[in-house]
């Protein structure tokens, strides 16, 4: 569920001037350095590898071996080899802040986290943290996103990454607590995309997917025309017709063959639904999918009456009555009647995760526009 931080590998050298023979080295070293970096510049990485080595090779007095060394260090990182580069740097004297971006680069993420260490500072902290989750080592990362947001700030990269972390280390209580906080510095669709569309790729409930996409939908995060198609046929199943109507007119149209089969089921359950709605609400064994039509039509003070219904019925569709009530109440406009009913979700039926997201996307709005 996060975006990975983006941290570029130190420009080692990358404005070094060409070197004429008579700069302290050889004409051979002088020559072959030149040569390794008007190579690097033009992307001919083979040949400036080449004359790097060759340069090198050449090098005898420490000022030479320096050079040629760093030039080396340029070169293999504009390669792409980074390992390499570390490896020619390191015999330089090269800082901790120089290395560790080379050996985190290189795949070397222990050496890369201890010379971050050395080196100290916001984009170290970043490296150590970004070591951790590529390591595997969700709680690790959690440390190191911590630190970084108590060093620096609740900046929203921070927050959407520890967010992560959290949710990978099977802290669900404090994933909610930062994703709360993200939400709040930055409760941008752009911001509820990236949230929603990583939470879409956890294993749940048709009912608990059903409810993602009308959340999606009120924070406009759903675009694709499969999530649209998805939609509508959750919807239906569900018997949410109008719903699914709604779903495929967002979608554009319905000019491919699914789609057309979709809007004529959407419309042929719509005209029997305000019939059928009252029927379905006025039992309680059906009380849900009566609530289900009214929120499809619109009804939405019906459709939180049919869920009350079968939440007193106290059947095994309690959970998915209580998340649809609290839909319902958002659409109506009453976000207190839809975050009590969001709370009171149970973690037993697969639909306590989307209902904590619901819940925090009515702690930010007061209706559904």
């Amino acid at each position: 569920m996060h975006r990975t931080a983006r941290f570029a590998v130190i420009a080692l050298i990358a404005a070094l001037p060409a070197l004429p023979a008579s700069a302290a080295v050889s004409s051979a070293v002088g020559k072959a350095l030149n040569q390794a970096a008007a190579a690097a510049k033009s992307g001919n990485n083979a040949a400036a590898i080449a004359a790097v080595n060759a340069a090198r090779s050449a090098a005898s007095t420490a000022e030479e071996k320096a050079k040629s060394a760093q030039m080396a260090g340029y070169v293999f990182t504009r390669a792409g080899r980074y390992a390499d580069a570390a490896a020619a740097l390191e015999g330089t004297g090269a800082s901790p802040r120089q290395l560790a971006p080379l050996y985190y680069q290189a795949g070397q993420y222990d050496k890369a986290v201890a010379l971050a260490k050395q080196a100290g500072g916001e984009d170290m902290q970043i490296l150590i943290a970004q070591a951790a989750t590529r390591k595997g080592r969700p709680a690790e990362a959690v440390a190191a996103y911590q630190a970084l947001i108590k060093t620096n700030g609740p900046k929203a990269v921070y927050l959407e990454n520890l967010a992560g972390a959290q949710y990978k280390s099977g802290d669900k209580k404090g994933y909610l607590a930062t994703t709360e906080k993200l939400v709040r510095v930055d409760g941008s669709p752009a911001r509820w995309k990236t949230l929603l569309v990583n939470f879409r790729q956890n294993d749940m409930r048709p009912e608990a997917k059903l409810a993602l996409y009308h959340l999606m939908m009120a924070t406009s995060t759903i675009d694709r025309t499969e999530d649209f198609q998805e939609f509508a046929k959750l919807a239906l199943v569900a018997n949410q017709a109008g719903t699914a109507a709604t779903a495929l007119s967002k979608a554009g149209g319905s000019s491919d063959a699914m789609g057309q089969k979709l809007a004529q089921a959407a419309t042929m359950m719509s005209a029997k639904a305000a019939a059928e709605a009252p029927k379905l609400a006025a039992v309680p064994a059906t009380a849900l999918r009566g609530g289900n039509a009214y929120l499809g039509l619109g009804q939405y003070p019906q459709a939180i009456a049919a869920y009350d219904s079968a939440i007193k019925a106290n059947g095994t569709d309690v959970d998915q009555a209580k998340v649809f009530k609290g839909i319902a109440a958002m659409k109506a406009g009453n976000a207190g009647l839809a975050r009590s009913s969001f709370a009171s979700v149970s973690d037993k039926n697969g639909m306590k995760d989307i209902a904590e997201l619901w819940g925090l996307f009515a702690s930010t709005r007061s209706s559904i526009s």
